[in-house]
Parts: C-alpha cells; sequence; structure tokens
C-alpha cells in the first residue's frame, strides 16, 4: 500500500515536472518571438523603414530647431550675465575708492576732535583768518556730504545690477535646462532611426541612400542632379551681391555633411547654413527656421528668386537658400549632405528675401 502510494506521488510528481517543461518551453519560444528580430513588431521593409527614418529625422529637425532658439537665448543671457558682472565690478572699485576717502577725512577729525566754534572764535588771535577758516571746514563739510550720498548711490546702483544679474544667472539656468530637454530628444530620434536603418542589409540602406555604416552621406554622394544649375547663372540671377554671395557660398558647400546644431565652416544643420551663406555675405541672420522666415520681406512662390530662404513643413522646421529653376540648396537630415533639390521635395509654406 506504501509502495502504491509512492508510486503515485511519484507519478503525480512527473506529470507536474512535463507540465512545467512544456510551461517553460512555451514561456522560451514566446520570449524568442518578442526578443527575436522580429520582436512583437512586424518586420518592416525598407520602404517602411525608410519612412519612419524620415519622420524621425523631421522630428529630430523640429527638436534641433527648438535647441538652436534656446542656445541663441542661452548665449545672450550669458553674455547679459557677463556685461552686469563687469558693471558691478567696475562700481564696486570706485565704490571702494570712495570709501577710503571717507575713511580719511573721518579719521581726521577724530584726531582732531576740535571745540565749540564759538570758544574758538573768542580764542583765536585771528577772528578774521578764523571766520575764513570756518567758511571752508563749511564748504568741505558740504563736499563730504556729497561724498556721502555719492556712496550711498552706487550702493543703490550695485545693488540694482546684483538683483538684474541674479534674474539673467535664473534665466540662464533656465536655458540650459531647455538646452539638456532638447539635445536628449534629438539624440534619441537620431539613435531610434539608426537602430532602424541597422536592421536593412548593406544594399537595402545603399538602396535608400543611406552611406554603410555611417549615420552622414559622404562628400561622393552628391549626385549628378546637383550640377544641374550653374553657380554663376544663379548667382547672376539673385537680386543683390550680397544674396549673390551667399547663393556661391551655398554652391561651395555642396556635399558638407549634415550635423545637428552645427553652423560651418565644414558641417551644418539646415538653419545653420542659411545663417552661413548670408555671414559670409555680411548679414546677421538669427539662428532658427522659426526667426529666420521674419527676417526679411515675405515673397510668394512665383517670386522667388537665387538667395530667397524657402521654408517647409507646417511647423517651418526647414529651410533652403532657393537657387533657382525650382531648386534649392539645403541640408537635408544626418542620411545626406549639403546638395541641391526641388522644392517640391518637401512640403512648401513661405518664402522670404534677406536683402
Amino acid at each position: 500500500m506504501a509502495a502504491h502510494r509512492k508510486s503515485r506521488q511519484r507519478s503525480m510528481g512527473g506529470s507536474k515536472a512535463r507540465t512545467a517543461a512544456t510551461i517553460a518551453f512555451a514561456g522560451a519560444a514566446t520570449a524568442t518571438g518578442f526578443d527575436g528580430t522580429g520582436h512583437a513588431e512586424p518586420q518592416l521593409t525598407p520602404g517602411q523603414v525608410k519612412a519612419e527614418v524620415d519622420k524621425l529625422y523631421r522630428e529630430a529637425e523640429v527638436a534641433t530647431e527648438k535647441y538652436n532658439g534656446a542656445k541663441e537665448k542661452a548665449e545672450a543671457a550669458g553674455r547679459r550675465l557677463k556685461d552686469l558682472q563687469d558693471q558691478a565690478a567696475r562700481k564696486e572699485e570706485r565704490l571702494n575708492s570712495a570709501r577710503e576717502a571717507l575713511g580719511s577725512v573721518a579719521a581726521a577729525q577724530y584726531r582732531v576732535g576740535g571745540l565749540d566754534p564759538a570758544f574758538q572764535l573768542a580764542l583765536s588771535d585771528d577772528p578774521d583768518r578764523y571766520l575764513q577758516n570756518a567758511e571752508f571746514v563749511e564748504r568741505a563739510g558740504n563736499r563730504q556730504n556729497a561724498a556721502v550720498t555719492r556712496v550711498r548711490k552706487q550702493l543703490r546702483e550695485i545693488e540694482q545690477l546684483r538683483g538684474a544679474a541674479h534674474i539673467e544667472l535664473t534665466s540662464l539656468k533656465s536655458r540650459q535646462t531647455e538646452l539638456k530637454r532638447h539635445k536628449k530628444t534629438v539624440t534619441g530620434k537620431l539613435g531610434s532611426a539608426r537602430q532602424l536603418l541597422s536592421r536593412l542589409s548593406v544594399q537595402e540602406r545603399s538602396g535608400l541612400g543611406e552611406a554603410p555604416g555611417t549615420d552622414r552621406a559622404s562628400r561622393s554622394s552628391t549626385g549628378p542632379r546637383d550640377t544641374l544649375a550653374a553657380p554663376g547663372s544663379a548667382a547672376a540671377q539673385a537680386p543683390n551681391a550680397r544674396a549673390a554671395a551667399a547663393v556661391s557660398y551655398a554652391y561651395q558647400k555642396l556635399g558638407s555633411p549634415y550635423v545637428w546644431g552645427a553652423t560651418g565652416p565644414n558641417a551644418f544643420d539646415c538653419s545653420g547654413l542659411v545663417q552661413a551663406a548670408y555671414r559670409s555675405a555680411g548679414v546677421s541672420l538669427p539662428r532658427t527656421t522659426y526667426s529666420q522666415i521674419d527676417a526679411g520681406r515675405r515673397v510668394s512662390r512665383s517670386e522667388l528668386l537665387p538667395g530667397d530662404l524657402v521654408f517647409f513643413y507646417a511647423g517651418i522646421s526647414h529651410v533652403g537658400i532657393y537657387v533657382g529653376n525650382g531648386r534649392m540648396i539645403h541640408a537635408p537630415n544626418p542620411s545626406a549632405p549639403v546638395r541641391v533639390a526641388p522644392l517640391d521635395e518637401m512640403p512648401f509654406t513661405g518664402a522670404t528675401r534677406v536683402v
């Protein structure tokens, strides 16, 4: 009987073990399904990968322009803070000099002491001279009072400068926090794009225009389409010499890599290229697409001339330099270098003539 019970227990135990093993095997198979190349997601075709990567690039570009704007404001706040600190330092130097002068006068008065003016007049051997001296002392006292008033004014000015500097410091810290947030967004989007592209073979990536093993296309990827518009003819059609110079600069930078946040001379993002091109022509432009669109006179698409700034997407997150014949030079995204492209490559939003 005892043996029978033992046999039954072994049978039940074996059944439990088999069931557990079956569940474990099924779990392992499920985990493999989720952790393998397919994960829980369907296998994307190269075309679907390209669409998703393009979407991530656009989102990264929006975050890049926000980063550029925050950086511009942080740099301005830093300059204002330094200026306020320099002003405060200069005023403190003058204040210290005035305090030393007042201290010397006070020390002299303490050493000399003095009698009541009526007794001094009565005991003076030369009353007329004494009266003249008393008038001098009164004038000196007035000057001393004026010096005290100046010191008090300087103290108030220094406190005001310190208060303004504190506000700028707070603004600077806020901008720096904003910078970190936008940088995290940009790097996250670009990292996701790289992960998607890594799923494709070298041939598939080449078919999408991606440079194998890197997130930036090289200078050699500038195709024959980029030579359709001659730099000389484009510059000649520009409305003025500065616009022509900006167009010429943009042509010189064909093939330069896209690097987010870069303003040249060897790498650019979209608004960085525009800013650098016009800087070479002696024109100062704001840093971001959102500000650049308001940096000149708006023109319609039918009025475009070489040198005009052309903007894309509803959020005005991309910009290029028009070079004629319905084409522009722009810094597209990390998958491609600075190149010539048709305006119809992206949804056109508006245009501005800077000069």
